[in-house]
């Protein structure tokens, strides 16, 4: 049976962690000159030659079984100094030179087994003794071990240290981070900029309309502060922490995407600064904030605030690792949160990580929360004949890696039941033009007017599909240079379960426009890019990347056409290239300059997604900058 080991050379948590594999050597000898029908013995010593001297090794509790191959019946032994010479059954700690010894064995073949806590039960499978004994050395070879856990900074010992390397700011387990990422850049196509604003001006935007300079902020990284711990408790098991939050350099204000919309309502369009959708809307903690425990053996479970497991994917496979100036991917969560950019991060998440030699996997669930609204299929609907709705905003994903020598690869699936997208700011008394994207009912997009209105003050305008999606990403290093790729396939239909007015969107704001009817048909999305960094040298490296995303044609009937006229439900394309070299002056500051260029077509280049259809006023935009970066 499995026992611990002790006073062994090793770390005290092998018998949880297999770090190390052992090695035992048995010594076979017995006496000569007996005859085959005498009974001999055989004794043995169990050792961890990675720990040093073989005699100075001892193995507490490591039960030796031999087994007679002709009548299978085993005779396990318990070295101890004490009872040598004597066959034992019970587990008792063994000498302080792991030494053992079977007495009065009668001739015939025999197996010598090894167990011991964490390790596979293996060992030497024939021993011939007879009235001639016989020695040899003979091996018990262990489970191969796992790999070691990626070794991390040491804490900074000084401010010195802190300027020169990459050391961090820990005391007693606990470690503040962060980042600080600005810089100045140019657009063809921008508008004035947003405090709240967290992604910059670098990807084509659907009010755009002139060209500017401006401050770009968060361009290789999102500018931000985080605290994170891990707290070693018993038999290998840790508790770890995790609180991070973005800041927007260019405004001190916590990076804010409703508030984007809601500073925007009830302009005429001509009016609008930058307005976008993400999953950061002003929470104190707008990126992560969860805890939970971890083990090397078991793997880690997190609960809280959390990234998707396709945000995971996307910051290890995208070549710009997320970063907004230069990556779709990461200006825009659509691929990470598996159709819609808001489900990047979910709330009331649990997730499970495992890592088992070259493979990992993982799991996330998020419960529902929130409140559905009040819903009628009626455009003549009153707060007394809606009915009030429940959310089921739940969700859930998997993913499934690993490693091969230079190369990575990752599959990831993720369900997303309720999801909203907010896309432009409510139009309100002052935009007359066009009333219909005024505050709407849950189901037909008619104007609400009567006493049940929810005002357009801070609040937002909402479109509900239910998602689905299934991502597949590799990089693979070679020489200087490490090679991106990756394809995601999305598909999107109309909610089960319908959501109303008045219904909870993230970060505490609700919806007063509310569309659970946009797709006339399933809508299918695919996005996919590729990329190459290279090494100039050590402290250099050179990005070139190209994203892409797809839409069909989900209207119906199917009358999409220049002349007929386009809608945001016919097929259309995105597309954006991006170029940029980085040098790191120091291991915490880095300069970056580069551009990127990005453009649309068809329904994907419509701004206002009712017809006749409301396009952008410029379909492209191109966006060079300078900047710099301090992490720590």
């Amino acid at each position: 049976m499995p026992v611990f080991w002790r006073y062994l050379r090793v770390p005290s948590r092998i018998s949880l962690s297999p770090l190390f594999a052992f090695l035992a050597a048995i010594l076979i000898f017995a006496p000569s000159g007996i005859r085959a029908q005498v009974q001999s013995s055989l004794p043995g010593v169990v050792t961890d030659p990675s720990a040093g001297a073989a005699t100075k090794v001892s193995a507490a509790k490591a039960v030796v079984t031999v087994t007679d191959k002709g009548t299978r019946q085993a005779a396990p032994e318990t070295a101890t100094p004490e009872k040598i010479g004597h066959e034992k059954t019970e587990v008792e700690k063994t000498s302080l030179t792991g030494a053992y010894k079977f007495s009065l064995l009668p001739p015939g073949d025999y197996r010598v087994q090894l167990a011991a806590a964490s390790f596979d039960t293996s060992g030497v499978d024939s021993i011939i003794k007879n009235a001639v004994g016989t020695a040899g050395l003979y091996q018990i070879q262990a489970r191969e071990p796992a790999p070691p856990a990626p070794s991390t900074p040491d804490a900074c010992a000084s401010g010195h240290e802190f300027d020169t390397t990459d050391c961090t700011l820990t005391w007693h387990g606990i470690t503040v981070y962060g980042a600080y990422d600005i810089g100045v850049g140019w657009v063809s196509h921008g508008l004035p900029e947003n405090g709240y604003n967290y992604e910059g001006a670098s990807l084509v935007n659907r009010n755009g309309y002139e060209h500017r300079f401006l401050i770009a902020p968060n361009n290789l990284q999102q500018t931000g502060l985080g605290i994170r711990a891990k707290e070693g408790s018993l038999h290998g098991w840790s508790v770890v922490f995790n609180a991070s939050t973005g800041i927007n350099p260019q405004s001190g204000l916590l990076a804010n995407a409703s508030a984007t919309q809601t500073a925007n309502n009830g302009l005429p369009r001509s009016s609008y600064s930058y307005a976008i959708d993400g999953a950061r809307a002003g929470q104190p903690f707008n990126d992560e904030i969860y805890g939970g425990v971890s083990s090397a053996q078991f793997g880690t479970l997190t609960g809280g605030r959390q990234r998707s497991l396709g945000t995971d994917a996307m910051l290890l496979y995208d070549p710009a690792a997320g970063g907004y100036a230069f990556s779709y991917i990461g200006y825009n969560g659509t691929m990470a949160g598996g159709g819609d950019t808001e489900n990047s991060r979910w709330d009331s998440a649990i997730k499970y990580r495992l890592t088992y030699g070259p493979i990992h996997f993982g799991a996330m669930y998020k419960f529902a929360d929130g409140n559905g609204g009040c819903y009628s299929g009626s455009s003549t609907w009153t707060a007394a004949t809606c009915t009030p709705e429940s959310a089921h905003n739940n969700a859930y994903g998997f993913d499934l890696g690993g490693d091969h020598g230079r190369l990575s690869a990752d599959i990831v699936y993720q369900h997303y039941n309720q999801a909203i997208s907010v896309l432009n700011p409510l139009l309100g008394p002052q935009s007359v033009t066009q009333s219909y994207q005024s505050t709407t009912n849950s189901i037909n997009t008619n104007p609400i007017n009567g006493i049940n209105l929810i005002g357009t003050t801070n609040t937002v305008y909402g479109i509900v599909t239910d998602n689905n999606g299934v991502i597949a990403a590799a990089k693979y290093k070679w020489d200087k240079f490490k090679l991106f790729a990756g394809y995601e396939y999305i598909w999107q239909n109309n909610p089960a379960n319908p959501l109303g007015v008045g219904a909870s969107d993230q970060g505490g704001y609700i919806m007063s426009g509310v569309e659970d009817n946009n797709l006339d048909s399933e809508k299918l999305l695919q996005v996919w890019w590729t990329g190459v960094k290279y090494a100039y040298d050590h402290k250099t490296d050179i990005t070139f990347s190209w994203y892409g995303q797809l839409q069909n044609d989900f209207r119906f009937p199917k009358t999409c056409s220049p002349e007929a006229g386009f809608r945001s439900s016919c097929a259309g394309s995105l597309d954006e290239g991006s170029l940029y070299i980085d040098h790191h002056f120091t291991k915490r500051f880095d300069g970056f300059a580069g551009l990127a260029y990005s453009f649309v077509t068809g329904g994907l280049a419509i701004a206002i997604p009712h017809g006749p259809g409301v396009p952008y006023l410029h379909n492209n935009n191109f966006a060079p900058l300078i900047g710099g970066r301090f992490t720590f």
